[in-house]
C-alpha cells in the first residue's frame, strides 16, 4: 500500500509572481508557517539540494528535518522533488504544477509516498495529515501570494 495526496488551489495574482514566490526555497520559512528554517547545500542548474527543518510538533515537540532535492522546470511551470533523507518514508515523491485558469494560477502538489514498517503511523494516517497540512499551508500561500500581488499592483488584467 502507498500513500497518494493531490491538492490544488487558484491563487489570484499572474503566474510568474506565483512561480517565483513559491519556488523561492530560501524564502520557503516566511512562506510556511511550519517551516523554521531552510538550508540550501548545494544549486547545479535548475536543481537544488536543501536541508528543510520544521518548527517543533505541537503533539510532542519534536523538530523534524530531513534533505530534498528538488528540481523546478520553468517552461512547463512544473516541479519534481523527492526526499533524499527519507526518515520515517521508504520514498516521498512530489510535484508541482502551475497552470493559468480563469481567477489566476492554479496550484497543484500531488504527492506519492510509502511509509517504513517502523513508522509510527500508516500510509492513510500521513495521507489525512498531509492533506490537512496541505490545505492549510496553501491557503496560506494563496493569501501571501495575492498580497504580494496586491502592493505591486499586479493583479490581473480584468476581463471586458
Amino acid at each position: 500500500m502507498a500513500g497518494h495526496t493531490d491538492n490544488a488551489i487558484v491563487i489570484d495574482a499572474p503566474m510568474d509572481l506565483t512561480w517565483e514566490m513559491t519556488n523561492d526555497i530560501e524564502g520557503w520559512p516566511r512562506l510556511f508557517s511550519e517551516y523554521a528554517s531552510v538550508e540550501v547545500l548545494e544549486r547545479k542548474d535548475d536543481t537544488v539540494t536543501f536541508r528543510l527543518t520544521r518548527h517543533p510538533d505541537a503533539e510532542n515537540g519534536i523538530v523534524w528535518s530531513w534533505v530534498s532535492e528538488r528540481t523546478t522546470d520553468a517552461d512547463t511551470r512544473t516541479v519534481r522533488a523527492h526526499r533524499v533523507e527519507t526518515g520515517h518514508f521508504e520514498y516521498m515523491k512530489i510535484y508541482w504544477e502551475y497552470r493559468e485558469v480563469a481567477g489566476g494560477v492554479r496550484m497543484r502538489w500531488v504527492q506519492d509516498f510509502h511509509l517504513k514498517p517502523t513508522a509510527p503511523i500508516g500510509d492513510s494516517s500521513m495521507e489525512k495529515r498531509i492533506n490537512r497540512d496541505s490545505q492549510t499551508q496553501m491557503e496560506r500561500i494563496k493569501g501571501l501570494v495575492e498580497e504580494a500581488a496586491a502592493r505591486a499592483g499586479a493583479g490581473r488584467p480584468a476581463s471586458g
